[in-house]
């Protein structure tokens, strides 16, 4: 998947997020409010990935990433990555089991095992914060 964004002499703002992402700036706004209300400071690091891929935003608790924001045409996705402990953990929730399936399924890397959310409305907001705060504690 690729952001949207890919002209490399632009970092990309908050303006030009809520440009990008039209109504669901609104959840990223909500995610990221709740983040830090639950768990402290954040940090965000804009990288820039090459012409195909584009800007992605990594959002880090203290020196932990969280996970990356993809900014797309009104909707974003997150992009997680979750070590063994918290796979267990998210298999123990009450979150969907066509998420808890997704996330067991996924291939296992060196980080870990990978899991994509698209955003586009609420929805969703919700489900992504239950898996911040796994990703926080494992």
């Amino acid at each position: 998947m690729s952001s949207i964004l890919i002209d490399r002499s632009h970092t990309p703002d908050d303006e030009i997020l809520s440009g990008v992402l039209g109504a669901s700036f609104k959840s990223w706004t909500e995610i990221k409010t709740s983040i830090t209300e639950q768990h402290g400071a954040t940090r965000e690091e804009w990288k820039y990935y090459g012409g195909k891929s584009g800007w992605v935003l990594k959002l880090l608790l203290k020196k932990r990433n969280l996970f990356f924001l993809i900014p797309d045409r009104k909707h974003f996705t997150i992009g997680f990555v979750f070590g063994d402990r918290a796979v267990d953990a998210i298999g123990r929730s009450t979150l969907p089991a066509t998420m808890i399936s997704e996330v067991r399924k996924a291939r296992r890397y060196a980080e870990g095992r990978g899991l994509r959310i698209e955003v586009r409305n609420r929805t969703t907001v919700k489900q992504i914060l239950k898996l911040v705060e796994i990703k926080a504690r494992f």
